[in-house]
């Protein structure tokens, strides 16, 4: 199978469109399409720039630009965004599976003018997106991002303030939300109102489409906090051997104690064990969920948190399943079956351990799916305790890694991992174990 579906982006500024492009984009690069972001305002800004060699109007990019009044500055962004689609497009083409077109789209006849393009391409699905936002507050902080746009990146903050609502009330003049009464009911599309708050589906038909709706009826922005860690050291870590369901060493035992001081510090379990209150004293980091996998030295490293705290042991955290490998060293699996080491070594990524469960990265990532719906859901803080292969995996969805590259990702024993979800990434702090002092120290 090799689907191609375009998703276009609805909505006024400031309305959380870039947000659910990148989120979008980031999921469904993790669970294996090829998916990439076509801005048409990145387009509009190489335009301006080429403005003396090329003399074509209306590329600046003030808010005078967008007024739907002036036939043809509306002229010009139109042909901007037909331009956009035609890269997409190209790319699509090229083996792109998923094209993402980032703009506001938000009238009726531009969407008809996309639309009437992508006619021409019979194997290519198209769905719109729209992100609506009544919340004020919510609005104006997307605003106040906008100062870091290149639009406005050498402006100052209140003029640059100014021109951008001054663009938004223009846009709000001519804005058409989408409908099938008024563009077709062979049209499709998500609306997600207040970022995930009430999300809706119109004519939404195959695998792509609906693992888009699913995940965005999932997705917020309230700030919470996700720790990723491995377990402490196993005695099979000691002798290199995989998989099995080793204990802790005596050093392992001493990183989940001090593991558990660590993150108790942030999260006190006499303020935060109890994930039903609504208030939390600001020096914390809110309410903590505790995740380990269904293996010995991932339970055992959870083993010194405060009996409090709510910890869960699920199957989908477990460590890569190896097979008829399990408990062998790489070198044993080398001598026994140096083609099977070979392929291993040649793709990780797509390599399966023989034998009954013998699983693969991409089985893995399939395996972490429900896992990664519920961390996008949930609202408060969470630390997760797992295995090598795992935390790849997860940090390869929070980071935006290539799958590619993140079977050699590097992940050492006693190291934890801080994230912050943003609109824009994620804000990952890193802490290493120091035994010398038995504390963490911040790692720069």
């Amino acid at each position: 199978l090799d689907p191609k579906l375009i998703i276009f982006m609805v909505g006024l500024p400031a309305r959380g469109k870039s947000y659910i492009c990148q989120k979008l984009r980031r999921y469904l690069a993790w669970i294996g399409y090829k998916t990439r972001i076509f801005n048409v305002g990145n387009k509009r800004r190489v335009a301006h720039l080429n403005y003396e060699q090329t003399k074509v109007p209306g590329t600046k990019h003030d808010a005078n630009f967008f007024d739907p009044s002036n036939a043809e500055y509306s002229s010009e962004r139109d042909l901007l965004a037909l331009e956009t689609l035609e890269e997409l497009i190209s790319w699509l083409k090229r083996g792109g599976n998923v094209g993402i077109h980032d703009a506001t789209n938000s009238t009726k006849k531009r969407r008809e003018l996309l639309m009437a393009r992508c006619k021409k391409e019979p194997n290519v699905i198209t769905m719109f997106v729209e992100s609506i936002c009544t919340d004020k507050d919510v609005i104006e902080r997307n605003v106040s991002m906008k100062l870091r746009s290149p639009d406005y990146i050498h402006m100052d903050p209140e003029q640059a303030i100014a021109d951008f609502k001054a663009r938004m009330a223009n846009y709000e003049k001519a804005y058409q939300p989408v409908s099938e009464e008024t563009e077709g009911e062979d049209i499709s599309y998500i609306k997600s109102i207040n970022v995930g708050r009430k999300v809706t589906g119109y004519n939404i038909h195959g695998y792509l489409c609906s693992q888009c709706v699913f995940y965005l009826m999932n997705i917020h922005i309230k700030e919470r906090t996700i720790w990723l860690t491995r377990h402490g050291e196993s005695v099979y870590n000691l002798c290199n051997r995989i998989g099995g369901d080793s204990p802790l060493t005596e050093f392992g035992r001493r990183y989940s104690q001090a593991l558990a001081r660590f993150v108790q510090s942030f999260h006190p379990p006499d303020e935060c064990s109890d994930l039903t209150r609504t208030e939390y004293p600001k020096e914390s980091y809110g309410p903590l969920s505790i995740w380990t996998s269904n293996l010995r030295r991932s339970r055992e490293t959870a083993e010194s948190f405060d009996p409090r705290f709510n910890i869960k042991s699920v199957r989908f955290l477990n460590e890569i399943y190896s097979g008829v490998y399990e408990n062998m060293t790489m070198e044993e699996i080398q001598q026994a079956n140096p083609e099977d080491f070979a392929a291993r070594q040649a793709n990780k990524l797509v390599y399966r351990y023989p034998g009954a469960g013998g699983e693969s990265y991409i089985d893995v990532i399939d395996r972490l799916r429900p896992g990664i719906i519920e961390l996008e859901r949930m609202e408060t803080s969470v630390l997760v305790v797992t295995h090598n292969v795992i935390m790849r995996t997860l940090l390869a969805y929070f980071t935006g890694i290539d799958l590619q590259e993140m079977p050699s990702l590097n992940i050492p024993l006693h190291t934890l991992y801080c994230l912050k979800p943003k609109p824009y990434g994620a804000e990952l702090i890193k802490y290493r174990y120091n035994s010398m002092t038995d504390s963490f120290e911040r790692v720069e």
